[in-house]
């Protein structure tokens, strides 16, 4: 069990502070505005992270984007909800594909409702369309009647989640040549929820200013990703991210670069692989990922007892990723000492909890990030 008195004061945190400034350009000049993030910084570090970690996409993957509304059936959920089941088609010169997006619209919330979208990676059985199975994974009885509309679609339609040599999905349609910044299956499943973004954005119901990206595991570091790079996102959920997420890779516990590129390589683009045994060379570390996505909302979730995604240096990144809210004289985290199990820090642009159990996507998860999103995403 994870101690509840971390703190921004200890070695782990000022080992980060020393090496990696989210407000020092390249130059070693200071960001004192957050016009100078926006022009300058900000573009700056999202080349970064597409040239080491997760590869840059091509201009026009999948050029052609439609969608298909087949199904719209009101009532279900007891009449709680109306049932849409939307298809996403994506077209280039080499092939085609398709997104299938689930939505269950609340019937009494006003109208358009918020959204909650889940870039699923686990089995269709917890996302069951019918309800006859119900997942605390996707628990879309509970979103509805919070309020917002329950999202959700497999990234493994967009791309695979093995090692094909980037041969079918949006990889086959692309078809350009790889080189050693060229997009993995991250910025593949990314560019997936982007194009689910494309579709809310067109329907009456929902409402397009309130859309939160929630991700689990490898789902979390899609999310974040996704957040830094489109800002039509409200809300960015990464839900026990850990390395190459939402934790810090200097002086991270658990799970290291050697472990993630031997198992999962395909995630990332190749000039990941040189940092295997030398972590503090990367020249960016994940609290930039999520001070990209400032001045918008971010939620970060830890478990107790998955010390491989390391909860501390989870709850870290946040702390770190806060200086870049100030600019836009907002508050980031709200609390730079590590809290209790199962006490949620909800006051600032960026929540977090450390909830107490394994490596899992909660109803108690759930709750967390939709009274934060009562509270914020207005």
């Amino acid at each position: 069990m994870i101690a509840n008195n971390y703190s921004v004061t200890s070695a782990q945190s000022q080992s980060v502070t020393r090496s990696l400034d989210p407000l020092a350009l390249s130059n070693g000049e200071r960001v004192t505005s957050k016009s100078v993030w926006l022009s300058k910084r900000r573009p700056e570090l999202l080349n970064l992270f597409r040239t080491h970690l997760y590869g840059r996409m091509p201009t026009q993957p999948g050029a052609a984007v439609t969608f298909e509304v087949r199904e719209v059936t009101p009532g279900v959920m007891g009449g709680a909800a109306t049932r849409k089941h939307v298809r996403i088609h994506y077209a280039g010169l080499r092939g085609k594909g398709r997104i299938d997006l689930l939505l269950f619209v609340p019937t009494h919330a006003k109208k358009p409702a918020p959204v909650f979208l889940l870039a699923c990676h686990r089995s269709r059985r917890n996302i069951d369309p019918s309800r006859a199975v119900k997942s605390s994974f996707w628990p879309a009885e509970r979103i509805v009647e919070r309020g917002y509309t329950a999202a959700v679609f497999m990234i493994t339609q967009v791309a695979p989640d093995r090692n094909d040599g980037f041969k079918s999905g949006i990889y086959k349609i692309d078809g350009t040549q790889r080189g050693p910044d060229a997009w993995g299956a991250i910025a593949a499943w990314a560019w997936g929820c982007s194009r689910v973004m494309d579709y809310l954005q067109t329907d009456p119901d929902l409402d397009r200013h309130r859309v939160a990206l929630v991700g689990h595991s490898r789902g979390g570091k899609v999310a974040l990703w996704c957040g830094a790079e489109d800002q039509r996102f409200a809300m960015i959920v990464s839900n026990e991210s850990g390395l190459a997420g939402a934790a810090v890779t200097r002086g991270k516990q658990g799970e290291q670069i050697p472990h993630i590129i031997e198992h999962f390589s395909y995630w990332f683009c190749d000039n990941y692989k040189q940092y295997a045994d030398k972590p503090d060379a990367l020249p960016v570390d994940q609290h930039e990922l999520i001070a990209l996505i400032a001045p918008r909302l971010v939620y970060v979730a830890s478990a107790s007892d998955d010390t491989w995604s390391d909860p501390h240096a989870e709850f870290l990144a946040c702390v770190q990723a806060s200086p870049v809210y100030e600019l836009f004289q907002l508050r980031g985290l709200a609390s730079d000492t590590f809290p209790a199990i199962n006490a949620p820090i909800l006051d600032g642009r960026i929540g977090y909890h450390v909830r107490s159990g394994n490596h899992e996507l909660t109803k108690y998860d759930w709750d967390q990030f939709m009274t934060y999103a009562d509270i914020h995403m207005k």
